[in-house]
């Protein structure tokens, strides 16, 4: 049954059975490897012990004992299959109920929620940003929830990495599907937060991302039009940094209400395209700060980068990386669960090819603010 877990809300069952199924797989693999582990291991030992009497190395006996090993671990292996599949497809089964039941903010971009989006009056508990799977089937993705507001910035990796899917692109393939990511992500964030209560500040320095911006653009949701060369790159950073400062101060001071006026209150998103192309000691300093000390007092980071293009700066960027949770463009797995530690293939919620419903839900999205008044 979909909200078939623990909660107050709906929303809030959705939420704890998705990270149910998802700590069920992780263990039911974890079972699977170390039942094939330990078969493997036992029938190596056993082939060890047939082998150690030089006598056995030759004739009938010798190769008896080899079969009888490497038959024991097929049917261990065999039986461990067996229990997997089970699991799967019961998992598998709770998805296909579960899938269809999510709320917008956690559902797939071609779920049929989007079709019948409505601009909403209260912030969700978590976000989408993409589907994960094991190599044990392929087929089974779950959605990967991160909580709202977001308690860290996100990097779109837009450089090679060692996955397949990423070797088999070219650089300005992938740094062109990262810009789209982070334009879905983006998009995704503005639908989930009441009207007026989310703004979108983009640096595009070398105006590299103009393609994939156009659907922020067209529809006007961003504060402003996006920032160009290093006088953007200082304009916007100084503005975010002045606000974070006045509104850590008020808060640290117990005076969250007396901020001056034209001080926006609402929760701030800064995408960063193409980093650190524009950027300056200074700027990238700001960066820093505004990724250690934004989310905790609503300023949040976007970035889309090629660690390698920041290799000038060396190690003191080290923290900023790591500081940020780093998604890709493309398959690739790199994520670990909190559980077993597996290694996860981490793939983006992007929007169907063909689809108009990104740009018929920032259209929404501008109308209730003009309705408003935000």
């Amino acid at each position: 049954m979909a909200g078939d877990a623990s909660g107050w809300s709906m929303e809030e069952r959705l939420y704890n059975q998705v990270w149910g199924m998802f700590e069920d797989l992780a263990r039911a693999v974890a079972a699977y490897r170390s039942a094939v582990e330990f078969a493997e291991s036992r029938m190596d030992k056993e082939l060890d012990q047939a082998l150690a009497d030089p006598r056995a190395r030759i004739g009938s006996g010798g190769e008896a004992a080899r079969a009888a090993a490497r038959a024991k671990c097929e049917e261990l292996t065999d039986r461990a299959r067996q229990a997997l599949d089970r699991d799967l497809a019961q998992l598998t089964a709770e998805s296909g109920v579960v899938e269809p039941a999510l709320p917008a903010a956690y559902a797939r971009w071609d779920n049929p929620v989007w079709h019948a989006y409505r601009v909403p009056m209260e912030i969700p508990m978590a976000l989408r940003i993409g589907d994960i799977h094991l190599p044990e089937d392929t087929r089974l993705r779950l959605p990967l929830l991160v909580r709202l507001p977001l308690e860290r910035g996100l990097w779109v990796d837009g450089g090679r990495s060692g996955s397949d899917a990423g070797m088999a692109r070219d650089e300005g393939t992938l740094r062109r599907l990262a810009a789209e990511t982070a334009v879905a992500l983006a998009a995704r964030l503005i639908a989930v937060y009441p009207p007026g209560e989310f703004s979108v500040h983009v640096i595009d320095p070398a105006g590299s991302a103009e393609g994939p911006l156009a659907p922020l653009v067209g529809t006007g949701v961003l504060a402003s039009p996006p920032a160009r060369g290093a006088e953007g790159v200082r304009s916007v950073l100084a503005r975010l940094t002045e606000r974070v400062d006045l509104v850590s101060m008020a808060v640290r001071g117990g005076a969250a209400d007396a901020l001056p006026p034209g001080v926006d209150t609402s929760e701030q998103l800064l995408i960063v395209n193409d980093f650190p192309h524009g950027f300056d000691d200074r700027a990238v300093n700001q960066l820093r700060y505004l990724a250690d000390e934004g989310p905790s007092v609503g300023v949040h980071l976007l970035m889309v980068a090629d660690r390698e293009d920041a290799g000038a700066h060396g190690p003191v960027l080290d923290p900023l990386w790591r500081s940020l949770l780093r998604i890709t463009p493309v398959p690739d797995d790199h994520l670990a669960d909190p559980w077993v530690r597996h290694c996860w293939t981490f793939e983006p919620s992007a929007v169907p090819d063909g689809s108009t419903v990104l740009h018929q839900v920032l259209e929404q999205v501008t109308a209730a603010r003009r309705s408003w008044g935000r």
